[in-house]
């Protein structure tokens, strides 16, 4: 039998090149984002650190966290160049999410200028901890002791109007409105828009349908943090669509009650009946659940010096309730963060989900 040449053996041609470790991607540090025309550069920590349903609305097919040119370059001078990233999303909305979650952050976590915030007066809690307290062997497992909780509750409000009869509202062949039907829209969001307390329609459904779970919803969020006169945080009229958003981030309540005595010296104690209470509104956290209603109610859309003018509104109301936990440091992530709808979920203790689709553009 001839020998085999090794030298041509297909197992000993294969080159062995060294793999080159600069081929690993390089993480994002920040992001800039155009928001409609409005630029934010944020820090890769506070993008992270926002509500996950936020962030589906800020990036449906995922966000890539890492700087592709850098794996196929060798430290030249475009390492400091910055993708810009087109965000379909209300820049006043995106700016009141993250002021209002960098003042928790501060609040609880102190700053660099004022070290001495709330976790630093509750570190007694995480050392000692009572035996008999409900959070198991040891008080560190209980997140809401060493990050601060706020509660996100968003609305997505889509309005039809039904114009009286024998009015000059109409549309022609092709189904397009025309400017009384336009202008009639335009009464019927800005009715709405100034319609700003957060729990007056959930309250009207309960009250005509008799439903305990939303009467225990309406409770639950009232009980911790939620106020019922409260109104939305932001509240806005989507571009050229029959369709509100509002958003609306309390603290949430753990029943942590920091004091100070008259020497000075900073007591913290528990209401453990409080903390219980909270931690049921762990369930989601990192789980979205929504809820969906139909609300139809009669208004009067007449301007200043007209004659009355009632009509009916319907509207769609998708609530979207979510716990978030603001951590401080660094955070371990990937490359590409996923977000899809299969991370929102339907919770039939919470929902009441009926698939739907509509076109809502007002037609120019």
């Amino acid at each position: 039998m001839a020998a085999v040449n090794l030298s041509n053996s297909p197992i000993t041609q294969v080159s062995q090149t060294p793999v080159q470790s600069n081929l690993q991607p390089q993480l994002l540090t920040r992001l800039l984002l155009d928001l409609r025309g409005r630029r934010f550069t944020v820090e890769r920590e506070n993008i992270l650190s926002l509500p996950e349903s936020v962030l589906l609305c800020l990036f449906p097919n995922g966000l890539v966290l890492s700087r592709q040119s850098a794996a196929l370059s060798d430290g030249g001078d475009g390492d400091d160049y910055e993708e810009l990233y087109g965000v379909d999303f209300d820049p006043d909305c995106f700016d009141y999410v993250l002021n209002f979650f960098q003042h928790a952050r501060d609040e609880f976590y102190g700053t660099p200028n004022n070290p001495g915030g709330l976790l630093a007066a509750q570190q007694q809690l995480l050392e000692g901890g009572s035996p008999t307290s409900d959070f198991g062997p040891s008080p560190s497992q209980n997140p809401l002791l060493t990050k601060q909780a706020i509660i996100v509750l968003r609305e997505e409000l889509e309005y039809f109007s039904i114009p009286p009869k024998g009015g000059q509202e109409a549309t022609d062949v092709r189904g397009i409105a025309n400017d009384a039907l336009l202008d009639l829209k335009r009464n019927c969001g800005r009715y709405l828009l100034h319609k700003r307390n957060i729990f007056t329609a959930l309250q009207r459904n309960v009250n005509k349908e008799n439903n305990l779970a939303e009467q225990h919803l309406i409770d639950m969020l009232c009980m911790s943090g939620f106020d019922r006169e409260d109104e939305w945080g932001y509240r806005a009229m989507e571009p050229s669509r029959c369709c509100i958003s509002s958003i609306a981030l309390v603290l949430l309540k753990t029943g942590i009650v920091h004091s100070t005595s008259p020497s000075g010296e900073r007591h913290v104690t528990i209401d453990y009946n409080q903390m219980a209470t909270a931690q049921k509104l762990l369930l989601f956290w990192r789980k979205p659940a929504r809820k969906c209603w139909w609300d139809g109610i009669e208004v009067d859309v007449a301007e200043p010096g007209e004659p009355s003018k009632s009509i009916k509104l319907w509207a769609r109301r998708v609530w979207t309730l979510e716990l978030s936990l603001v951590s401080c440091g660094s955070y371990s992530v990937g490359f590409f963060l996923s977000l899809s709808n299969s991370s929102v979920r339907y919770d039939t203790d919470f929902v009441t989900y009926a698939s739907y689709t509509h076109d809502l553009r007002w037609i120019p």
